[in-house]
This record gives structure tokens, C-alpha cells and sequence, in this order.
């Protein structure tokens, strides 16, 4: 995902799953391949630090797209995640990404 549009269209989807360090905003989508987006703003470090997370979350991301249901889905970065080496980022978005798609039920089951 690239558009603003796209962006905020997510922005009001009431898909959301908590993992530590980041928020996953996800929706349906209409193609035939899951689509993702990342926001990491000034507020999590430096530069330097914000494309770390940018690379580590698209190679995980690349790791288990055939896994994902097709969605278009937003990784947004909290501070907590500019303390994170690849190891313990690959481990939160994968314990995140296999409840994309799953029912009320089981997540409500995640977040406890």
C-alpha cells in the first residue's frame, strides 16, 4: 500500500490486533494478494532506527504472506519496537499475523 487513501481507509477499520511494539491495523481486500503498509513515526527514533523496523517488518512480512488471508493490512510501530532486535520483531508480528482473519473469539483468547 502506498496511498494515502488507502491509509485512511484503514484507519477506520475496527480490525485491530495489539502485539508488543506494534499495532496492526487489517481489512479485506478485493485482490488476490495480501498488501501491506508500515507507519513508523519521528516519535519511535531516528532515521536509522525507523528503517531498521521498516526492513524487518516487510522481511517478515515476505516470510508469511502465503500464510495471510487477503488483506490489506498496516504495521504501525510504537516506541517499544525501536528496542527490539529482528529475532523478537520476526516472533511478535508472526504470534500477530496468524490471528488476522481468525474469529472474535479467538481473539479475545490472544490478548489475555
Amino acid at each position: 500500500m502506498r496511498r494515502r487513501a488507502e491509509f485512511l481507509k484503514l484507519f477506520d477499520s475496527p480490525n485491530k490486533i495489539s502485539a508488543k511494539g506494534f499495532l496492526i491495523v487489517w481489512q479485506m481486500n478485493a485482490l488476490n494478494t495480501p498488501r501491506l503498509g508500515i507507519t513508523v513515526s519521528k516519535k519511535v527514533g531516528c532515521a536509522v532506527v525507523r528503517n531498521r523496523i521498516k526492513r524487518s517488518t516487510r522481511e517478515v512480512f515476505r516470510m508469511n504472506r502465503h500464510q495471510l488471508p487477503l488483506v490489506d493490512l498496516n504495521v504501525i510501530a510504537r516506541r517499544e519496537s525501536a528496542l527490539m532486535d529482528f529475532a523478537s520483531i520476526k516472533w511478535e508480528l508472526e504470534k500477530a499475523f496468524r490471528h488476522i482473519g481468525a474469529s472474535t473469539c479467538s481473539k479475545e483468547l490472544f490478548s489475555s
